[in-house]
C-alpha cells in the first residue's frame, strides 16, 4: 500500500457517504429545486472521482478492488469537463432512496 492510499480511500469512503446522506430522502424533483444540494452532491462526485483517479495512478493494485473505479472516474470527467446538468440528474435517478 502507498502512503497516500489511506488518505484517498478516506476521501473517497467520505464523499460517498455525504452524497448517500443528503440524497437519502430526497426526491428527484426535490433535488432539481434545491441548488444548494445540487452543488454539494457535484462537488462530491468530483472529490470521489479525482481521489479514484489518483487512486488508480498511485496504487492500481488498491484501486482495482474498487470494482467501478473507472466508471466514477469517467463520470467526474463528465462533470468536470464536460457538464451537462443531465449527467448527473440521470445518475441521480439511480440513487438507492
Amino acid at each position: 500500500m502507498q502512503p497516500k492510499t489511506p488518505k484517498l480511500l478516506d476521501d473517497i469512503r467520505d464523499a460517498a457517504a455525504f452524497i448517500r446522506q443528503v440524497t437519502e430522502a430526497k426526491t428527484l424533483a426535490a433535488y432539481r429545486a434545491d441548488r444548494m444540494l445540487r452543488q454539494a452532491v457535484e462537488r462530491n462526485f468530483e472529490i470521489l472521482g479525482e481521489a479514484a483517479g489518483r487512486l488508480a495512478r498511485t496504487d492500481p493494485q488498491t484501486a482495482a478492488r474498487i470494482g467501478d473505479h473507472p466508471q466514477i472516474i469517467a463520470f467526474r470527467n463528465l462533470l468536470i469537463h464536460g457538464y451537462d446538468p443531465s449527467i448527473v440528474l440521470a445518475k441521480y435517478s439511480s440513487f438507492p432512496c
